[in-house]
Parts: C-alpha cells; sequence; structure tokens
C-alpha cells in the first residue's frame, strides 16, 4: 500500500496520546499520582494535543475532508465511524478530568470516575483504529492476529515513555513507571517482530484461485492487465525493496523499542541521570514513524493478484 504521510503521523501522534491519556486517567482512576498543576498541563495538554493534531492529520487523507463530519453516521456498519464518536466522547471525561486535576487540584470522586471513563475510551478507540485495518480481508497481514494487540501495545508503550518524562521533570520520579516502560517497550518489540514473522510467512494470503472462487488447480493470464501504470499499481500494489526493507525494519527496531529501552533502563540505575528518560521520548516516536510507514508500505492487497505481484 502506498503511506499517506497523514495517516501516519496519526496512528503515531494520537497513540502516544491516547498512551498517555490513558495512564494519566488510571493514575487519578486509582490515586496513584497526586494532583500538581504542572504536571497537569504539560501531561494533558500534551496527550490532547496528539490526539487532536492526529484526528485533524487524518482527515488530509480523505478525498473531501470538508464531509468528514459524515462519517459519523455509520456508526453500525463502520470501524472508521465508530472510532471518530469515540474519539469525540473521550474528550468529555478527559476534559472534566484535566479540569478536576488541574483548576481544583481533586483526585476522587467525580474526577476518579472521570480518569477511568477517559482511560476506557482511550483503550477504545486505539482498539477501533486498529479495526479499521484488521477488518480488511484483502490485505492479510493487516487481518491477522498481529494488528490488534500491536495498536494496543505501541499506545501504552509511547505514552508511559511520556509519562515517565513527564514524571522526571515535574515529579514524583517513579522507579515503578520506569520499569513498566521498559517492559512494554521490550514487548512492543516482541509484538513487532511476530507480525513481521507472520507476514513473511505467507500464511492467510490467498491464492489467485481463492481470491476469484475457483477452488483447487492453476490459473495464468493470457495477456497482460495493462501496458502501463495506473491508479491500483500506485496505490494498491506499492512495493519497497528487500533491501530497504530490511534495513527500515533494523532502523525501526533500534529506535522504537532497543534504544529507548536502553535509556529508560540507564535511568534506572543512574537515578538523576534525567538525558536518559527525556532522551527514550524522541528516539521511540520517531522509530514508531518508521514502524508505521513500514505497516502501510509492506502491505499487500488482494487485487496485486491480478498483476502478478
Amino acid at each position: 500500500m502506498h503511506p499517506a504521510f497523514s495517516v501516519i503521523f496519526f496512528t503515531t501522534a494520537s497513540g502516544a496520546g491516547y498512551g498517555l491519556l490513558f495512564a494519566l486517567g488510571i493514575a487519578a482512576a486509582l490515586g496513584l499520582l497526586p494532583p500538581d498543576f504542572g504536571l497537569g498541563v504539560s501531561g494533558f495538554g500534551l496527550s490532547l494535543g496528539l490526539i487532536s493534531a492526529g484526528l485533524l492529520a487524518s482527515s488530509a487523507h480523505l478525498g473531501r475532508p470538508e464531509r468528514a463530519w459524515r462519517a459519523f453516521s455509520q456508526w453500525r456498519s463502520s470501524w472508521l465511524s465508530r472510532e471518530g464518536v469515540s474519539s469525540v466522547a473521550t474528550y468529555i471525561p478527559a476534559v472534566a478530568l484535566a479540569f478536576g486535576w488541574v483548576i481544583l487540584h481533586e483526585s476522587g470522586g467525580w474526577v476518579a470516575l472521570a480518569g477511568g471513563l477517559a482511560a476506557i475510551g482511550s483503550v477504545a478507540t486505539v482498539s477501533m483504529t486498529a479495526m479499521i485495518y484488521a477488518s480488511l480481508r484483502p490485505i492479510a497481514e493487516w487481518h491477522g492476529p498481529w494488528t490488534l494487540p500491536a495498536y494496543l501495545v505501541f499506545a501504552a508503550m509511547t505514552g508511559l515513555t511520556l509519562l515517565n518524562a513527564l514524571l522526571v521533570l515535574f515529579g514524583p520520579a517513579s522507579r515503578f513507571v520506569t520499569a513498566l516502560a521498559v517492559v512494554l517497550a521490550l514487548s512492543g518489540w516482541a509484538v513487532k517482530r511476530g507480525y513481521w514473522a507472520y507476514r513473511d510467512s505467507g500464511r492467510g494470503q490467498p491464492t489467485a484461485n481463492q481470491a476469484l472462487g475457483l477452488g483447487e488447480g492453476a490459473i495464468r493470464q493470457v495477456q497482460s492487465p495493462h501496458s502501463e501504470q495506473n491508479y491500483l499499481l500506485k496505490e494498491m500494489g506499492y512495493r519497497v525493496a528487500r533491501k530497504h526493507a530490511a534495513r527500515l525494519r533494523r532502523i525501526a527496531q533500534l529506535l522504537a523499542f532497543a534504544l529507548p529501552a536502553a535509556c529508560l533502563t540507564l535511568s534506572l540505575l543512574l537515578p538523576g541521570a534525567l538525558i536518559f528518560a527525556l532522551a527514550a521520548v524522541p528516539l521511540q516516536l520517531a522509530g514508531m514513524l518508521v514502524e508505521r510507514w513500514l505497516f502501510f508500505a509492506e502491505a499487500r492487497h488482494t487485487v496485486t493478484l491480478y498483476y502478478g505481484m
């Protein structure tokens, strides 16, 4: 599939934003963090800013962005519409939580309830984003078992790395949060390698016979479908050279998972070394941009079988 930067930015930014909102919501619901003005302004500002920027970027991928509002009416049958409804609904408890935390300096009662609802809304929205792709049967690697877990783990991973950096800056720093961020970075790495193993195995990829519903047997094309490039080949038949894909996979693993995990581990072993906790954030987000690009660029649409690809 031809990767559009608007969708790459959307899935990276909104995933990190919802991951951070989930962490803040759980912290508020369980009373794990005391209300703090600096932490609250930076945390909720960053999470809602990333979510909003991602959602706005996603509309740029639409053919008619001014009609994006119509997507909300198809929630009975469309995961895209459900995602839109869920994302807007999540703003309500998120803003209430931010108001109670930052302005009123409260953490119990209705503020804790708002935190729980914001956390639930974050998980629901990320899950629905994942299902937009996981529900597409013509793209076997997306329709496989790894898409939904990957979206959820990546959101939690980037969100907790952001929260850890904010706690280092505004306090109170938490070794538990840092250790959990390391575990999530390694878990994200394992999930991504599982996704790639599934994709490279070819499992779930239909044959030309299966795509045409002809059962067993061999079919062949008598004549080439087209003599030149067309829209389907450019958008659905986008190909990454094997050597480039291998190099980009190494870069994604290094930036998104290995280096952040190493930086976070060093911040655990060297108390007061703030630079490591802060450096993990840009490294991981840069790596996720590469990983998201590969997620789209390496996807193979069934229609490419028609072109012998």
